[in-house]
């Protein structure tokens, strides 16, 4: 049993509701919703009883709720105790996709050098990034953000500085390039960039331009793939793609279709402040001139 999970579960417990659990987690609720499941079916057994509304614990699970908190509580202690044991605490990096390639390694370099501390780098949707943080599973993330579609509603317990901004771009193999009939690589509506695709990009797809979808992913490593390959034209942040642009493996096609802007954040939890990890977020800070 994962420490993250008892949270998740004691949320819902203690909220009364999964849309209140889901504001307590700092999470959207589809996204708190598909991690629930993922637990009950990484566990095989039912937790919730969603015939009420609103969805509740089932009674043998609410009855399990104190032996929950205490295994909770427990969990922490140990995970508190086994790194004072061993020596200097690593620093986790929860990231996008897109951003771990890109991003990262800037950030890594800082934290690592002059024999700073090693650092774990966890890749994953912006919600489960955001997760990995509230749950103490991550010290630090990175996600994009869009105001007006997506935007980060984070409480006050958040401590969060904008690193800049960054275009998602449509770009294509060049053989793809010429046509008004495009296949094109989508993402799905429940994650980040298919919120974007859905809501800022579809909508203001030419009249005269028809898309097809080919392919869907939620991994913007595997969509840049794709592009490569010409199976379609896909989506992408600038930074990922530029190497292709100048050496033209990839061509850009904003002339003809429409790209967003997004906001490059950096995300920690304010009172997280022992073993020096403050000073390591003023250190990084600096060194990024943000």
């Amino acid at each position: 049993m994962r420490l993250e999970w008892l949270d998740d579960i004691l949320a819902v417990a203690d909220a009364g509701s999964l849309a209140r659990a889901a504001e307590t987690r700092h999470v959207s609720q589809s996204a708190f919703t598909r991690r629930l499941r993922a637990i009950e079916d990484a566990l095989g057994v039912p937790l919730f009883d969603r015939r009420r509304k609103p969805v509740v614990l089932l009674p043998e699970i609410e009855a399990q709720a104190g032996e929950m908190r205490a295994l909770a509580t427990q969990l922490r202690h140990l995970r508190e105790s086994l790194i004072q044991r061993t020596g200097t605490r690593g620093l986790t990096l929860a990231c996008q996709h897109a951003i771990t390639t890109t991003h990262s390694p800037a950030i890594v370099s800082i934290l690592t050098a002059q024999g700073g501390r090693p650092v774990r780098v966890r890749s994953d949707n912006r919600e489960e990034c955001l997760l990995r943080l509230l749950s103490g599973e991550a010290d630090l993330a990175v996600v994009y953000a869009v105001p007006e579609i997506a935007p980060l509603t984070l409480s006050r317990s958040f401590e969060q500085v904008l690193l800049g901004r960054e275009r998602l771009r449509p770009v294509a193999a060049p053989r793809l390039a010429q046509g008004s009939d495009l296949p094109f690589i989508g993402y799905p509506a429940d994650v980040f960039l298919g919120q974007i695709m859905a809501r800022a990009i579809l909508p203001r797809i030419p009249a005269n331009r028809i898309l097809r979808r080919r392919a869907e992913t939620a991994l913007t490593l595997a969509a840049h793939e794709y592009a490569r390959r010409g199976i379609g034209v896909a989506w992408l942040p600038e930074g990922m793609v530029q190497r292709d642009l100048d050496e033209g493996r990839l061509v850009p096609l904003d002339q003809a279709l429409p790209g967003q802007d997004m906001e490059l954040w950096m995300i920690r939890l304010s009172e997280r402040n022992d073993d020096g990890w403050a000073h390591d977020w003023s250190r990084l800070v600096a060194a990024l001139g943000v």
